[in-house]
């Protein structure tokens, strides 16, 4: 199975610190924080990740090169201008499913988290898993619900975040042309199918979103807390 990492953005809400510095390789805890999913990546055991890119992308692959450093290959998916979410997903999708592989797993490259890749199984009669975390006090309503059965949909008693990890199948994507397109709608449709499953993660997750969540991250990280 592979992994990708979405590392497209122009991380507008991290201005000044990316207009010269794509926001996947800003530093915390002395190293970039795309670097932390590749160590996590490799430790859970994923050999094969594509990651997407965009603005200042030549900088993300001068940086990790081939992966070969890190213990993994890496294939670049190359965006003119970000195709968010979902976009960048499709666009991948011949790096992805390459060797005939259904599912593949996806990270926001603007996260940090403590979970396991490993954890992530195929869900039956499901097209997508989703990993969802407590709600951070900049998403205080959630985004959706997870239910007893493990059903995510798109209310309920108890809403939670979505963490960015997920597990997806390419038929998820069946259908869908090439271009700018967001992840969360086509979510919500599956969801109303019933084909959504997800898991709860207890652990620690950060949504690296800005200047002050990053300088929290890099401090809670060079303490020696949350190391891969």
């Amino acid at each position: 199975m592979k992994a990708m990492i979405l590392a497209a953005g122009k991380g507008e809400r991290m201005r000044p610190l990316t207009l010269t510095t794509p926001k996947p390789l800003l530093p915390a805890g002395d190293k970039p924080l795309i670097v932390h999913h590749l160590e996590r990546l490799r430790a859970a055991g994923f050999q094969q990740l594509v990651i997407n890119h965009a603005w200042l992308g030549t900088q993300i692959e001068e940086e990790l090169g081939n992966g070969e450093v890190f213990g993994v290959s890496i294939e670049y998916s190359r965006e003119s201008e970000p195709l968010e979410t979902a976009g960048g997903i499709i666009h991948a999708l011949p790096l992805l499913t390459s060797g005939g592989e259904e599912w593949f797993v996806v990270i926001n490259g603007d996260i940090w988290c403590d979970f396991d890749p490993a954890e992530l199984a195929p869900p039956e009669n499901a097209d997508a898993l989703l990993v969802m975390t407590n709600n951070p006090e900049h998403n205080p309503s959630g985004d959706f619900c997870l239910h007893q059965g493990g059903t995510v949909s798109t209310e309920g008693a108890e809403m939670l975040t979505f963490s960015g990890i997920s597990l997806l199948n390419r038929r998820l994507f069946d259908g869908l042309l090439p271009g700018r397109r967001k992840l969360a709608p086509i979510l919500r449709e599956a969801m109303a199918k019933q084909r959504v499953k997800g898991l709860r993660h207890t652990g620690r997750w950060m949504d690296i979103g800005t200047p002050e969540r990053l300088r929290a991250l890099d401090r809670e990280l060079k303490r020696g807390k949350g190391k891969p």
